[in-house]
């Protein structure tokens, strides 16, 4: 048996709340930036298609990088694995000072049909390295819910991981209006950075010291057998094994019960989310008018609609409403909610925000929890790791082509965010779970 290794029940509750912390900080650091990068990337000569290959390159990076520290973790255990990954932010965020001390001359001036007009520059050069060195140590996410997996029984992994989702939001409320306070002294854009460089930090510092360590059980040295033919000098085979030292192959992770559904489904969400993650912020800025304020503003709000969802109502109603229907009811919901942004009215536009909020607040913990119970004990890591770089592949494709779709499209990018989450829902609503069903064994 590892050392230190956690055993899910009573006692881990500290385990949870320091996870949750952790993520919290982690979430915070991360939104602070979220309101005014958009302005940034214009004011350093980019525009849409720019500004979605800067947010598509942390992905691009992810995509190599989590799977191999979620595999990591189940041999090494998460926390030293969390502590990298943390490492690797405070490195990103030290990275992005640099571009505001750097000339914002144009190196390359681009005039295209497909790509619209922007200059290539020293800080957006800078920045697109900073995301690159944070999506490549970027396992917090699927490392975090492994932790979580780890800590949590059965009877509890939907409230808790909605409690993950709930200090997600928390983090994305507070971040958004620091954002807006921060941003609007003599500093400018630069404040805000510092502040979430502070905030990695403080995220190292309380992985380094709140956090016990967990991975999977395994064997850390040879068995001591003892039989008879041993004794008299006769050799036999051992047939065991080590676990947890086997390579595990995206084979062994299709194979498990319902795992290609909830990987399609992790996929198409992720999609969904990066066309309007990417096309939104641009189209408060340009079409809607809005100011870092206003944007950072919606922001918190959708983000704390999101927290009261993943709070009290998810808890009540994961006791006694099916998975299959939180997942698929959440889904339709948030995809009307997409919808609704096809209209410029600011009182439609945060109804589409409520929308969003109760839907992907009813949808992604149960489908997080849903996705961790068929991961198995033993491929925890594992399975997080590959759902993270599916993601981050979702996220590419989203992200790059949200910036191009938009240029052309418009906000006719969020009708397609809700087809797309809509099919989502549609093929959980088919293969999901019911409540209840039984993990599968995977000793």
């Amino acid at each position: 048996m590892a050392e230190d290794a956690i055993e899910a029940g009573p006692d881990s509750r500290s385990s949870i709340i320091a996870i949750l912390s952790v993520n919290f900080v982690g979430t915070l650091g991360f939104s602070i930036v979220v309101p005014f990068m958009v302005f940034l990337v214009a004011k350093w000569g980019g525009n849409a298609l720019v500004y979605g290959a800067l947010a598509s390159t942390y992905s691009v990076f992810q995509l190599i990088g989590a799977p191999i520290l979620g595999r990591w973790s189940d041999r090494a255990g998460r926390r030293k694995v969390l502590l990298f990954s943390q490492m690797g932010t405070m490195l990103s965020w030290m990275i992005f000072l640099v571009a505001f001390y750097l000339p914002a001359d144009a190196l390359l001036d681009v005039d295209n049909v497909l790509l619209g007009q922007f200059s290539l520059t020293l800080p957006l050069i800078v920045l697109f390295v900073a995301r690159a060195a944070d999506g490549l140590t970027g396992g917090n996410v699927s490392v975090a819910n492994a932790y979580l997996a780890d800590v949590t029984d059965e009877d509890h992994r939907t409230e808790n991981f909605g409690r993950m989702a709930m200090s997600t939001n928390a983090g994305f409320i507070l971040g958004p209006a620091l954002a807006g306070l921060l941003g609007a002294t003599a500093f400018g854009e630069m404040l805000p950075v510092i502040a979430a460089l502070v905030i990695s930090i403080i995220a190292s510092v309380l992985i380094l010291f709140g956090l016990r360590e967990s991975r999977t059980e395994i064997l850390t040295s040879k068995p001591g057998m003892r039989n008879a033919c041993k004794v008299f000098g006769q050799e036999t085979k051992e047939v065991y094994r080590l676990k947890g030292c086997d390579e595990t192959s995206y084979a062994d992770i299709v194979r498990l019960p319902l795992m290609p559904d909830l990987l399609t489904v992790n996929f198409l969400v992720m999609l969904g989310f990066s066309f309007f993650y990417i096309a939104f912020p641009v189209h408060a800025a340009l079409s809607l008018q809005w100011t870092v304020t206003d944007t950072g503003i919606f922001f918190a709000v959708l983000s704390l609609w999101m927290m009261i969802v993943q709070g009290p109502l998810l808890t009540r109603l994961s006791k006694t409403v099916a998975e299959r229907v939180l997942v698929t009811a959440g889904g339709l919901i948030l995809s009307a909610g997409f919808a609704l942004l096809l209209w410029s009215a600011t009182a439609t536009i945060y109804l589409a925000a409520l929308l969003i909020a109760l839907g992907n607040g009813l949808m992604w913990p149960t489908f997080t929890a849903v996705l961790s119970k068929y991961a198995g004990d033993q491929l925890q890591g594992a399975v997080q790791g590959f759902a993270s770089s599916l993601g981050a592949a979702a996220s590419i494709v989203g992200l790059i082509g949200g910036g191009l779709l938009y240029n052309f499209a418009g906000p006719w990018v969020f009708a397609l965010s809700a087809g797309i989450i809509a099919i989502a829902a549609l093929i959980a609503g088919t293969s999901g779970p019911e409540k209840g069903s039984p993990a599968p064994a995977t000793g």
